[in-house]
């Protein structure tokens, strides 16, 4: 992706401005239009989530969900600093909450080597968040992203929840079904990014944290991170994304430099060597428009999950570095 892809404004097909105005609140009216540029459509011939396999209830609060939620409750915590409202946009939400005795997460067991770890800590950089984990229920209960985000949102906060596999919206929308400060779409996670943003409050978090099963997600990732600096600049915007081997992850963030896309800070968690692209060997959140002093709580809240996570592995570590300039 090149500068041109970061400046492209694509022409929006016409839409009234009743439906413009439901569609940045996060209660759509009618039937959804696609305002999403071309590059961040859903590739033809490719499945998105609803298509795929992928069920986040298999890996519910492994290693990589603990760093991601981690770091999305010290993001979530500098926006209520201000009493201005916000509004989160949670891309690629699941189902909100899991039941860790599930036949899923029976099945992996990926999370006793993850939040099964580190939900006893209460004190210093991890604490805020595992106090999150355990009001919500844990050893029995996880709390997804939706839940953490909920469970922080004050009466003057707003959280727009995407989810496009159709038994996972069903139980999303139940589960906050009559939750005003709520709204819950089975929709596209990319045409959404367009729709639904710059959010009325003028500030907030998207959070885009797709499944990486099916090819071009960190391509679609970086258009997606370009287009929002460009058109939602006070927005801050989270992108999860795996490590498996280095090439990928190093190739996203050229994409971002290439592109000129301002202040983005990349916070990684290594459990091991990455140098085995078959096993998940580590994870990164890459911010853009950080808040003041994150890169530091970040490299102090990785840095308490290395020990308790990685289990003495060659290569394990934390590392928080400036991807692009202010």
């Amino acid at each position: 992706m090149g500068a041109a892809a970061y400046a492209a404004k694509p022409r929006k097909p016409e839409v009234s401005a009743r439906r413009m105005r439901a569609a940045r609140s996060g209660h759509a009216i009618g039937p959804s239009y696609s305002l999403a540029p071309r590059g961040l459509r859903r590739p033809s011939g490719g499945a998105t989530r609803c298509g795929v396999n992928y069920r986040h209830a298999f890996h519910a609060g492994n290693a990589c969900d603990v760093a991601k939620h981690a770091l999305l409750v010290a993001l979530l915590q500098a926006l209520t600093a201000k009493q201005k409202p916000f509004r989160v946009l949670d891309t690629h939400a699941g189902i909100g909450t899991y039941v860790l005795s599930s036949s899923e997460a029976e099945r992996t067991g990926e999370w006793r080597a993850g939040i099964g770890l580190v939900a006893d800590v209460t004190e210093g950089p991890l604490a805020d968040y595992t106090a999150q984990v355990r009001a919500a229920g844990f050893p029995d209960l996880y709390p997804g992203s939706p839940e953490l985000i909920r469970a922080l949102l004050r009466p003057q906060d707003q959280l727009t929840l995407c989810e496009l596999h159709p038994e996972d919206h069903a139980t999303l929308r139940a589960r906050y079904r009559g939750d005003r400060q709520v709204a819950v779409h089975g929709r596209d996670a990319w045409e959404a990014l367009e729709a639904l943003t710059p959010f009325p409050e003028r500030r907030g978090l998207v959070l885009i944290d797709p499944p990486f099963e099916q090819p071009g997600e960190f391509e679609r990732c970086a258009a997606a991170l370009a287009r929002l600096r460009h058109r939602f600049r006070a927005g801050i915007v989270a992108v999860w994304y795996p490590i498996k081997h280095r090439a990928p992850p190093r190739a996203f963030h050229t994409a971002l430099q290439d592109a000129q896309v301002p202040d983005c800070i990349a916070a990684e968690l290594l459990l091991r060597e990455p140098t085995d692209p078959t096993r998940l060997n580590g994870c990164g959140l890459l911010v853009a428009n950080a808040p003041f002093g994150f890169a530091e709580q970040a490299q102090a809240i990785l840095g308490a999950l290395v020990p308790l996570l990685a289990r003495g592995e060659a290569g394990a570590g934390a590392l928080v570095t400036r991807i692009t300039p202010e």
